[in-house]
């Protein structure tokens, strides 16, 4: 059986090319460092919001370690980029705040509606690069 054009993947004008000369992951992977070290900031000021609210009333014990660790958890793993488990650590951290933030108060929940949305994003463009990639379509793959 022959393939025809339309199911071969889309190759780039000059071929595959060869590897590239410089790792473009290793950008994607400072993009999602740097997004990390944002989401700590973000979700420490939460510690803020939950003692300013209602005089108090969401400052207890449970609500501010679990902010506090989620938040430092983050900025450990903004350091940690170059591992092939921190994708997944990432992700699970996201999922974390989610469901603790149910707990806590609403604002982490929002915060962490918007980081998935952001991390959603992340994980097109990193997807998106390593199509790029296999086909050929990076200028330093023929250079």
């Amino acid at each position: 059986m022959s393939r025809t054009p339309a199911d071969q993947p889309e190759v780039s004008p000059l071929g595959p090319g060869h590897a590239p000369e410089k790792d473009p992951m290793k950008g994607i992977r400072g993009v999602m460092a740097g997004t990390l070290f944002l989401e700590a900031i973000t979700i420490l000021l939460i510690l803020t919001v939950i003692l300013k609210v209602n005089d108090g009333a969401y400052w207890t014990t449970f609500n501010w370690v679990f902010i506090t660790v989620v938040g430092v958890a983050h900025v450990l793993m903004s350091g940690l980029q170059r591992f092939s488990w921190a994708l997944p650590v990432n992700l699970a951290l996201q999922v974390i705040l989610l469901v603790g933030g149910f707990f806590v108060h609403y604002s982490a929940v929002m915060v962490a509606i918007i980081f998935i949305i952001v991390w959603w994003y992340l994980l097109h463009l990193r997807s998106t690069l390593i199509e790029r990639m296999k086909r050929g379509w990076l200028t330093t793959q023929h250079l």
